[in-house]
């Protein structure tokens, strides 16, 4: 690939819009940016995350997630093309494997958690509600047109193995999940 971004900063959305990768132009308020835009946010979130020194093997797994959300933006950037989808059931079947192998390990829930304990799972926890977010953005585009159900599949899948990866996280650092306390408003009377 040759150099795509050689001027960063070249006036042409001044006027409220954006170009996508057929060359069209759409209004930055698109439901279509708006998805692009919040993948994109949760893709920072993630990096971010990754920033803080994981375990090897969570960063693997969300070096693998990050590079298959900006696959997703692209693939959103190119609309009316579903010929174009880059992702699949099979990447979704990989995020759940790996939901499944980090809940095994963890205490069932009885309870409702509220985010937080250690840093890196509250961190977690707020890429999930960003994720959560991002889906609902490609459920709503989905109306004006279609979408790859993998891809909303795959968002379904990710905000699961984020909320997984937060409890696992908290355990990591010996911190205990954060137990939503329900009788607390019957104790407050």
């Amino acid at each position: 690939m040759g150099n795509r971004l050689t001027k960063i900063c070249t006036h042409t959305g001044d006027n409220g819009t954006t170009g996508l990768g057929d060359g069209s132009r759409t209004g930055k308020d698109d439901p279509r940016i708006e998805a692009i835009g919040s993948i994109d946010e949760l893709n920072s979130l993630l990096g971010l995350l990754l920033s803080h020194g994981l375990p090897a093997d969570l960063q693997e797994r969300l070096s693998r997630v990050q590079h298959c959300l900006f696959d997703l933006g692209g693939e959103l950037c190119l609309p009316d093309q579903p010929d174009r989808a880059v992702l699949g059931a099979e990447q979704a079947a990989e995020l759940e494997t790996a939901l499944d192998e980090l809940n095994a390990a963890l205490p069932p829930l009885k309870e409702f958690i509220l985010p937080g304990g250690s840093p890196d799972a509250a961190l977690c926890h707020l890429a999930r509600t960003v994720c959560r977010r991002a889906e609902r953005r490609l459920v709503s585009l989905d109306r004006t047109g279609p979408v790859n159900p993998a891809a909303i599949m795959y968002l379904n899948r990710l905000s699961d193995l984020l909320f997984v990866m937060a409890r696992h996280l908290n355990r990591l650092a010996d911190k205990p999940d954060v137990y939503w306390q329900h009788e607390r408003r019957l104790n407050e009377k």
